[in-house]
């Protein structure tokens, strides 16, 4: 199909999302635009969760997405310089149902329209997020352009074939896009209220955890360095040898945007190779994919993805510790998942969702090697899944 359904902009209309969807048909939905003027294209997907926009949207894990608030009330606490996940935004930009609303935390230091508008990031209001949030669950994630201009003039032959002709996040490696350029010793500690995050403490006597970085956020450092380790981030193509020239007792594997299978082609080899120096490895989200591929295991692309803050998650197999059974509310960004159906011998599924089953980490059998698809480092939480840091450094 090619039908395109764009109903005439209502009055006051400045922002527009359009939608191509999976079966090639084409809608638009109007709103007020804010934040950032322009247009950029991308992948739309929704979020579940009621706090945590300003993370969210500095997830590099979200680059090339659009995303869909279903929480209505979103600016409430503004932004401010401590609550960013990265340098600068990854998500293009998000689609809120109600005005942004005005700062009422002792926290903020501008507000959210503003930052939007000075990161490049463009946002709609006046959406039907529930009817957005219905028709991703029933036709999948559509290709999508978002547009803002306060005049609410838009070329829409251009903005259709924007869309049209955008690949989709399949096949995509964004992790190269992402990463950082230079290896760098992570010296942030934990965050003290009217403190910041204290420098860390300099103790050499920490184990040493090497972290790839496929768009890491900045709170996996962290709890790293509450677990005990000290951190060195390096870039995702680097090599094995090179890893191993640092002298890790462990390495980190991070999450990141775009196909594990894409990210894999380079990555894969040196988890490969590390795996078989048995060094110790965590791997978290695209890190937990990536090391599910290196095993022997395939991923596939979902068909809504998992985004939120209260996931169920449950410990399953045997071996993992003696708390089978028990349920983690998790934070979850992925579009992509681990194919269960695929696993070697070789790997044990310790954690699956209570939502839809779905992989939500593995064991390599005989290796100190595990990772889980959910965030154990969400800000601002949940926290169940601190253990996970703990174990890992602790092992070391």
């Amino acid at each position: 199909m090619t039908d395109i359904n764009i109903p005439p902009a209502p009055s006051g209309a400045t922002g527009i999302l359009l939608l191509v969807h999976q079966d090639g048909s084409a809608q638009a939905i109007w709103g007020h635009g804010f934040g950032a003027t322009g247009s950029a294209v991308g992948e739309l997907c929704f979020n579940t969760a009621i706090t945590g926009y300003q993370e969210t949207m500095t997830d590099p894990s979200y680059a090339r997405q659009i995303i869909t608030f279903t929480f209505p009330h979103i600016g409430n606490v503004g932004a401010n310089d401590e609550d960013s996940e990265a340098d600068s935004p990854q998500a293009l930009g998000c689609i809120v149902r109600d005005a942004i609303s005005e700062p009422a935390n002792f926290r903020s230091t501008e507000h959210f329209s503003e930052w939007m508008e000075q990161t490049g990031r463009i946002g709609i209001s006046g959406v039907d997020t529930r009817a957005l949030t219905r028709l991703i669950r029933i036709s999948g994630a559509p290709n999508a352009v978002i547009a803002h201009d306060p005049g609410g003039h838009f070329d829409m032959d251009e903005l259709i074939a924007k869309a049209k002709n955008w690949s989709g996040l399949e096949g995509l490696d964004l992790a190269a896009d992402v990463t950082g350029d230079q290896t760098r010793i992570w010296d942030s500690g934990t965050w003290q209220l009217g403190h910041g995050y204290a420098p860390l403490d300099g103790n050499e006597k920490r184990p040493h955890v090497v972290a790839m970085d496929f768009g890491a956020k900045r709170n996996i450092f962290r709890n790293l360095v509450k677990a005990g380790a000290k951190v060195t981030v390096v870039n995702a193509k680097t090599s094995a040898a090179d890893i191993m020239a640092l002298k890790p007792d462990g390495v980190f594997l991070s999450n990141g945007p775009g196909d594990p299978a894409a990210t894999g082609e380079y990555a894969v080899p040196v988890i490969q190779a590390l795996l078989e120096k048995d060094v110790p490895i965590f791997g978290i989200c695209l890190g937990h994919q990536m090391l599910a591929l290196a095993a022997g295991a395939k991923t596939v692309k979902m068909h809504q993805g998992h985004r939120g803050a209260n996931h169920p998650v449950q410990r399953v197999g045997t071996g993992w510790d003696d708390s089978e059974g028990l349920v983690e509310i998790t934070s979850m960004n992925h579009g992509f998942a681990v194919d269960g159906n695929t696993l070697p011998d070789s790997v044990r599924e310790t954690h699956k969702s209570l939502f839809d089953g779905s992989n939500c980490g593995i064991e390599i059998i005989g290796k100190k090697a595990f990772g889980v698809q959910y965030h154990p480092e969400a800000s601002p939480g949940p926290q169940d899944s601190f253990y996970l840091f703990e174990k890992f450094v602790g092992g070391l």
